[in-house]
């Protein structure tokens, strides 16, 4: 594994950061509870030291699977804990909740599920537009005085909202959706990390299709989270995204390595990128992107990747799957 220091903040966190949306289980495919703890105890195996998290993955489950697992293996100080505020998932529906009431409540129940005294670095996950941001995050600075949490940060953000979140508390982490799939982000990403802000992208895979295991359009559930949030599972974007799994399965025979090594190679390759989360429900998928940090891309492989990225080029529209309140 390799480490990296994370912004301003003084932790060194590993390159990979094992996501748990998956984990929590609703919304994603069906695994037991010993598989799913299973492959945090892969994660760190595999020397990762950063797991993120939040109460929206199925109202706080991920955390407790998360607290369970690192009590029983006695790991909590070993471990860099990220959780997030101002989002819930409520029969079925996200919902954005950025209020001082229900952010402290939150973290108050995020501390319970994983059976710490501290968070290391807590994160808005969206920002809520029926409250105001001096509100959201003056809870959150307030939660940091009181050593609740250590470090703060915001999750899909815009540049203009982190500029406005930092008159009440220091920004010190950035998390945005960026993949080989979407770039949107890219500007503001690199304004984040030039102010030194420590950068931990998100969507990876893109929920899992830059894995390769999806060669077909499939018809997900109504409350799968691959139907109403990741776009690419439906056509027009599914055509385009097989386009460029055609240039990744070519890397990927050349090198006799899975897909998803070259999406989180490709991610972590970018300069401005700190970490990236990569989700897996199993020690077999950990442990497959963890091997990913073995080795680099080329030069010449870059390039490839990215003129197909390139040609791929399409306005990326997400689900409504955050509904406002």
């Amino acid at each position: 594994m390799r480490y990296k220091k994370f912004g301003k903040t003084g932790l060194e966190v590993s390159e990979i950061c094992l996501g748990t949306w998956g984990i929590g289980g609703a919304g994603w495919d069906a695994h037991s509870d010993e598989e799913r703890m299973d492959a945090i105890k892969a994660a760190l195996d595999c020397g990762i030291n950063f797991i993120d998290t939040a109460p929206a993955y199925n109202a706080g489950r991920a955390e407790q699977y998360i607290g369970e697992t690192l009590h029983c293996l006695g790991a909590r100080k070993h471990v860099i804990l990220t959780t997030k505020c101002g989002n819930k998932y409520v029969d079925g529906k996200y919902i954005r909740c950025g209020s001082e009431a229900l952010i402290r409540r939150q973290c108050e129940e995020s501390l319970r599920n994983l059976q710490t005294d501290y968070i290391d670095l807590y994160l808005v996950h969206w920002p809520d537009p029926n409250v105001s941001m001096e509100e959201t995050i003056g809870a959150v600075a307030q939660l940091k005085k009181e050593g609740k949490i250590l470090h703060a940060g915001v999750s899909n953000f815009t540049k203009e909202q982190i500029e406005e979140a930092g008159k009440y508390c220091e920004i010190e982490a950035y998390q945005p959706q960026y993949s080989m799939l979407d770039g949107d982000n890219e500007a503001a990403i690199r304004w984040a990390a030039a102010q030194g802000m420590g950068i931990m992208s998100y969507g990876t895979l893109g929920g899992g299709i830059l894995t390769g295991t999806y060669r077909e359009v499939r018809t997900f559930g109504e409350t799968d989270n691959r139907n109403r949030f990741y776009p690419y599972f439906r056509e027009p974007l599914f055509s385009k995204v097989m386009e460029l799994l055609e240039v990744m399965d070519a890397i990927a025979s050349e090198r006799g390595v899975p897909l998803a090594q070259i999406a989180v190679n490709w991610t972590l390759q970018q300069p401005f990128i700190t970490s990236c989360i990569a989700g897996a429900q199993s020690r077999k998928k950990v442990e497959e992107n963890c091997a990913g940090l073995e080795w680099q891309l080329t030069e010449d492989e870059m390039h490839r990747l990215d003129q197909a990225i390139q040609r791929y080029q399409f306005p990326v529209q997400y689900g409504e799957v955050y509904q406002r309140r």
